[in-house]
């Protein structure tokens, strides 16, 4: 008998097999919080992410719907990835995540008046943060939503 390509059906689980591990979700950030959409943007991001890792990782979130690769417009040689819908709606996730950081991480690197902007109005900046992105800007890096 074949297994489900799904462990189970719960929620979070769900969730963890699509995104498959954090550095899904590190593609995903910086994509939204910086602008990043090559292989090479991704590999010099900071936390230091394994050529084969991030090539299995982008692979992952194209399989699963979360991300699209389309040919550079500059250089034929280079592909660009970008968030679909369904990875588009990872952004909520995203923000909350970085407002629960926020809060308990004394060392935090997030803008405390951006964090408090959330907070503010969740489905407004959901929302807007969701456009910026689907439109090719990003919350602090290329066309930044919001100057640091």
């Amino acid at each position: 008998m074949k297994r489900s390509e799904n462990k189970s059906h719960c929620p979070v689980n769900f969730a963890l097999e699509n995104f498959g591990d954090a550095w899904s979700l590190l593609i995903v950030r910086d994509i939204v919080f910086w602008g990043k959409r090559t292989y090479g943007e991704f590999l010099d991001s900071s936390e230091g992410i394994a050529t084969n890792v991030l090539a299995a990782r982008l692979a992952h979130l194209e399989q699963r719907g979360m991300l699209s690769k389309g040919p550079h417009p500059a250089d034929k040689r280079k592909d660009i990835y970008s968030l679909t819908e369904k990875g588009l709606a990872l952004i909520p996730i995203l923000l909350e995540m970085s407002g629960w950081s926020a809060q308990y991480d004394k060392e935090t690197t997030a803008p405390q008046q951006f964090v408090a902007s959330v907070y503010a109005d969740r489905a407004k900046m959901f929302k807007l943060v969701q456009d910026t992105i689907r439109n090719g800007g990003s919350l602090f890096g290329e066309r930044p939503l919001v100057q640091h």
